[in-house]
């Protein structure tokens, strides 16, 4: 079963629209406001060598940003990813 996190912060359009795909998807999630909780950054960023947003984890798996899991999605990829 997959035990989604998502790093977002207020007003990310691509934020969103992460969101929204996993919702279309019947993904649950966690998410992490950096903005709400300036310390995770730095727990992003370890965890993915990465300084945007959203980041998108799968347990302790990087999956990617919001354009990689657009890509994933539209390979077909997605769902084995998140199973």
């Amino acid at each position: 079963m997959a035990n989604i996190t998502i790093y977002t912060s207020s007003f990310c359009p691509y934020c969103v629209q992460a969101k929204r795909l996993l919702d279309k998807k019947n993904i649950s999630f966690h998410e992490i406001s950096i903005a709400s909780h300036p310390e995770k950054r730095a727990e992003m960023i370890q965890k993915s060598q990465r300084t945007t947003v959203p980041q998108i984890f799968n347990g302790d798996t990087h999956i990617g940003d919001c354009m990689e899991i657009y890509e994933l999605e539209s390979a077909g990829k997605l769902d084995d990813l998140l199973a």
